[in-house]
């Protein structure tokens, strides 16, 4: 909820990204998922070109309409996130006994950072916030929040595209759909290395993602999804 520094003077943070990177990640295994349930029921029949148009037209709404319900769902996550931000805020800055306050504080702090802090660190934290304007939290983050529901749209709804393309391109049914599977495996693997760039070991984050997307597309068809 709150950052906090040891320095006498800060240094500006840093714009937040409008998806962290395991949201990003997350949501493109998700779309690929749901698109690989479709593209791999080809395989299971003997599907002519009218079948795998069905097919690809299913993929292509399933995404686009799980990408819409996602960004809905992302919004109504944060919409809450963002209620408790400001209780938490309206509590501190009605505490009128300065101790109690802290505590309100160090409640909205990181386990790992409450240590690193001295009350001094708490009491500047606890009136810096007591002196912001009422009502100063209402519209925080509300542009940055719509940015990152559209940003879980695309994110769904796009990678579909990539993985149906070869079925658009090449006549071979059988060739396209290999062609569509290398395809959705490197996507997986770009992911999951991404990913790992930023949390380590990226060539192990991208075989990972690869191997729990196949797990994960697996358990879907044999569910029936």
């Amino acid at each position: 909820m709150m950052g906090v520094g040891r320095a006498a003077k800060p240094p500006t943070p840093a714009r937040n990204r409008v998806l962290d990177p395991l949201d990003r990640a997350s949501e493109i295994l998700f779309g690929l998922i749901m698109v690989l349930t479709f593209t791999l029921s080809i395989g299971a029949t003997e599907a002519g070109r009218e079948d795998v148009r069905i097919v690809l037209i299913g993929a292509i709404g399933c995404n686009l309409a799980w990408g819409i319900i996602d960004a809905v769902m992302y919004l109504m996550g944060m919409r809450g996130q963002r209620r408790l931000e400001a209780s938490a805020f309206t509590a501190i800055r009605d505490e009128k006994r300065p101790a109690a306050g802290r505590v309100l504080v160090m409640d909205q702090l990181s386990p790992v950072i409450v240590p690193a802090l001295t009350e001094a660190d708490l009491e500047r934290i606890r009136l810096h916030l007591t002196a912001l304007p009422e009502g100063s939290l209402a519209q925080a983050g509300h542009k940055e929040d719509l940015a990152a529901a559209l940003g879980v749209f695309l994110l769904v709804s796009l990678c579909v595209f990539p993985v149906v393309l070869p079925f658009l391109i090449i006549d071979d049914v059988a060739l396209a759909l290999r062609a569509s599977n290398f395809v959705a495996v490197v996507l997986l693997f770009l992911t999951g290395f991404t990913f790992g760039r930023r949390a380590g070991q990226p060539w192990r984050s991208g075989i990972l993602m690869v191997l729990v997307g196949i797990a994960l597309v697996a358990v879907a068809m044999a569910l029936g999804g």
